[in-house]
Protein backbone atom coordinates (compact mmCIF):
# COMPACT_ATOMS: atom_id res chain seq x y z
CA UNK A 1 0.00 0.00 0.00
CA UNK A 2 1.30 3.58 -0.99
CA UNK A 3 0.78 5.59 2.19
CA UNK A 4 -0.99 8.57 2.68
CA UNK A 5 0.08 11.63 1.96
CA UNK A 6 -0.56 15.12 3.67
CA UNK A 7 1.15 17.95 5.38
CA UNK A 8 5.17 18.21 5.59
CA UNK A 9 7.27 20.58 6.67
CA UNK A 10 10.37 21.12 4.53
CA UNK A 11 13.59 23.32 4.54
CA UNK A 12 11.61 25.67 1.58
CA UNK A 13 8.42 25.84 3.23
CA UNK A 14 4.77 24.03 3.89
CA UNK A 15 4.68 20.93 1.64
CA UNK A 16 0.72 19.86 1.06
CA UNK A 17 0.74 16.38 -0.85
CA UNK A 18 -2.63 15.10 -1.88
CA UNK A 19 -4.06 12.99 -4.33
CA UNK A 20 -5.21 14.47 -7.71
CA UNK A 21 -8.64 15.33 -8.07
CA UNK A 22 -9.44 14.90 -11.94
CA UNK A 23 -12.42 17.65 -11.75
CA UNK A 24 -9.96 20.55 -10.12
CA UNK A 25 -6.77 19.62 -11.65
CA UNK A 26 -6.87 18.13 -15.25
CA UNK A 27 -6.47 21.70 -16.78
CA UNK A 28 -3.08 22.92 -14.66
CA UNK A 29 -1.37 19.38 -15.37
CA UNK A 30 -2.63 19.20 -18.67
CA UNK A 31 -0.80 22.70 -19.23
CA UNK A 32 2.34 20.92 -17.64
CA UNK A 33 2.20 18.15 -19.55
CA UNK A 34 2.44 20.11 -23.00
CA UNK A 35 5.39 22.48 -21.60
CA UNK A 36 7.95 21.16 -24.33
CA UNK A 37 10.33 20.49 -21.48
CA UNK A 38 8.30 18.60 -19.41
CA UNK A 39 6.89 16.40 -22.87
CA UNK A 40 10.83 15.72 -23.60
CA UNK A 41 10.47 13.13 -20.38
CA UNK A 42 6.90 12.25 -20.09
CA UNK A 43 5.51 11.91 -23.55
CA UNK A 44 2.33 13.11 -22.31
CA UNK A 45 1.75 16.31 -24.37
CA UNK A 46 -1.73 16.71 -26.04
CA UNK A 47 -5.36 17.50 -25.27
CA UNK A 48 -7.21 16.99 -22.05
CA UNK A 49 -8.44 13.39 -22.53
CA UNK A 50 -4.33 12.16 -23.07
CA UNK A 51 -3.56 13.48 -19.46
CA UNK A 52 -6.94 12.10 -17.78
CA UNK A 53 -6.76 9.17 -19.13
CA UNK A 54 -3.02 8.98 -18.01
CA UNK A 55 -4.19 9.91 -14.67
CA UNK A 56 -7.56 8.31 -14.50
CA UNK A 57 -5.22 4.78 -15.08
CA UNK A 58 -3.85 5.23 -11.60
CA UNK A 59 -6.61 6.58 -9.85
CA UNK A 60 -9.21 4.07 -10.76
CA UNK A 61 -6.36 1.23 -11.04
CA UNK A 62 -5.28 -1.56 -8.10
CA UNK A 63 -3.63 1.14 -5.90
CA UNK A 64 -0.40 0.24 -6.93
CA UNK A 65 0.86 3.51 -8.29
CA UNK A 66 -1.16 7.04 -6.74
CA UNK A 67 -1.30 10.64 -8.78
CA UNK A 68 -0.03 13.16 -6.21
CA UNK A 69 -0.34 17.41 -7.03
CA UNK A 70 2.09 18.99 -4.50
CA UNK A 71 1.33 22.66 -3.24
CA UNK A 72 4.52 24.70 -1.59
CA UNK A 73 3.07 27.37 0.64
CA UNK A 74 -0.17 26.68 -1.22
CA UNK A 75 0.43 27.36 -4.30
CA UNK A 76 0.60 23.74 -6.92
CA UNK A 77 4.62 23.19 -7.29
CA UNK A 78 4.63 19.62 -8.89
CA UNK A 79 3.66 16.59 -9.64
CA UNK A 80 4.78 13.17 -8.65
CA UNK A 81 3.64 9.68 -8.64
CA UNK A 82 4.04 7.47 -6.32
CA UNK A 83 3.89 4.22 -6.87
CA UNK A 84 4.92 0.68 -5.56
CA UNK A 85 7.99 -0.34 -7.46
CA UNK A 86 8.60 -4.31 -6.83
CA UNK A 87 5.04 -4.28 -8.24
CA UNK A 88 5.91 -2.29 -11.33
CA UNK A 89 7.45 -3.90 -14.83
CA UNK A 90 10.30 -1.90 -13.58
CA UNK A 91 10.75 -4.69 -10.93
CA UNK A 92 11.75 -7.15 -13.64
CA UNK A 93 14.82 -4.71 -14.51
CA UNK A 94 16.51 -4.79 -10.87
CA UNK A 95 16.99 -7.00 -8.08
CA UNK A 96 13.46 -6.11 -6.43
CA UNK A 97 12.61 -6.08 -2.50
CA UNK A 98 8.89 -6.52 -1.32
CA UNK A 99 7.36 -3.06 -0.40
CA UNK A 100 9.99 -0.86 -2.67
CA UNK A 101 8.55 2.33 -3.04
CA UNK A 102 9.03 4.20 -6.68
CA UNK A 103 8.40 8.21 -7.30
CA UNK A 104 8.23 9.96 -10.53
CA UNK A 105 9.22 13.60 -10.32
CA UNK A 106 7.50 17.17 -12.81
CA UNK A 107 8.19 20.25 -11.20
CA UNK A 108 5.86 23.26 -12.56
CA UNK A 109 7.35 24.95 -15.45
CA UNK A 110 7.14 28.01 -13.56
CA UNK A 111 9.40 27.23 -10.51
CA UNK A 112 11.95 25.12 -11.82
CA UNK A 113 15.30 26.46 -11.44
CA UNK A 114 15.00 27.19 -7.94
CA UNK A 115 16.44 24.40 -6.46
CA UNK A 116 13.16 23.28 -5.36
CA UNK A 117 13.15 19.57 -6.49
CA UNK A 118 15.99 17.81 -4.11
CA UNK A 119 14.10 19.23 -0.69
CA UNK A 120 11.08 18.29 -1.90
CA UNK A 121 12.16 15.00 -2.96
CA UNK A 122 13.87 14.36 0.33
CA UNK A 123 10.74 15.44 2.77
CA UNK A 124 8.54 12.91 0.40
CA UNK A 125 11.08 10.20 0.51
CA UNK A 126 11.42 10.98 4.48
CA UNK A 127 7.79 10.70 4.09
CA UNK A 128 7.35 7.07 2.33
CA UNK A 129 9.90 5.86 4.57
CA UNK A 130 8.59 7.13 7.73
CA UNK A 131 4.63 6.07 6.48
CA UNK A 132 5.90 2.15 5.50
CA UNK A 133 7.70 0.60 8.09
CA UNK A 134 7.84 -2.29 5.53
CA UNK A 135 9.63 0.04 2.81
CA UNK A 136 13.25 0.03 3.13
CA UNK A 137 13.82 1.81 -0.07
CA UNK A 138 12.74 4.48 -1.84
CA UNK A 139 13.75 4.91 -5.93
CA UNK A 140 13.15 6.35 -8.89
CA UNK A 141 14.25 5.93 -12.37
CA UNK A 142 14.96 9.19 -14.39
CA UNK A 143 16.15 9.34 -18.08
CA UNK A 144 20.45 9.36 -17.76
CA UNK A 145 19.95 12.17 -20.02
CA UNK A 146 17.71 14.20 -17.54
CA UNK A 147 20.77 15.78 -15.37
CA UNK A 148 18.89 17.94 -13.60
CA UNK A 149 16.65 15.73 -12.03
CA UNK A 150 19.64 12.65 -11.63
CA UNK A 151 21.66 15.45 -9.41
CA UNK A 152 18.26 16.81 -7.79
CA UNK A 153 17.83 12.91 -6.51
CA UNK A 154 21.33 12.97 -5.52
CA UNK A 155 20.96 16.08 -3.79
CA UNK A 156 17.95 14.41 -1.97
CA UNK A 157 19.93 11.29 -1.14
CA UNK A 158 19.50 9.13 -3.32
CA UNK A 159 22.57 7.14 -4.42
CA UNK A 160 22.45 5.95 -8.76
CA UNK A 161 22.92 2.33 -8.23
CA UNK A 162 22.53 1.32 -11.63
CA UNK A 163 21.95 2.20 -15.47
CA UNK A 164 19.07 0.30 -17.03
CA UNK A 165 17.90 -0.51 -20.21
CA UNK A 166 14.47 -0.09 -20.05
CA UNK A 167 11.55 -0.56 -23.18
CA UNK A 168 11.78 3.18 -23.24
CA UNK A 169 15.08 4.91 -22.28
CA UNK A 170 18.15 4.23 -20.01
CA UNK A 171 17.50 4.81 -17.15
CA UNK A 172 19.53 6.09 -13.37
CA UNK A 173 18.33 3.93 -11.15
CA UNK A 174 18.53 6.73 -8.06
CA UNK A 175 18.06 4.28 -4.35
CA UNK A 176 17.21 6.46 -1.22
CA UNK A 177 17.27 3.64 1.72
CA UNK A 178 16.78 3.35 4.94
CA UNK A 179 20.12 3.93 7.57
CA UNK A 180 20.06 0.67 8.29
CA UNK A 181 19.62 -0.95 4.83
CA UNK A 182 22.60 -2.61 3.09
CA UNK A 183 23.23 -0.92 -0.16
CA UNK A 184 23.11 -2.95 -3.98
CA UNK A 185 26.17 -3.25 -5.21
CA UNK A 186 26.78 -1.04 -8.18
CA UNK A 187 26.82 -1.78 -11.82
CA UNK A 188 26.36 0.05 -15.06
Amino acid sequence: MIPETGTIATAVGELVLRTVRLATDLDLLTGWMNDPDTDRWWALAGPPGTTADHLAAQLDGDGRSRPVLALLDGAPTGYFELYRADLDPLAAHYPARPHDLGVHLLLAPAVRGRGLAAPLLDAIAARLLQREPRCTRVLAEPDVRNTPSVRAFARAGFTRAADLDLPDKRAALMIRRRADTPPLPRTT
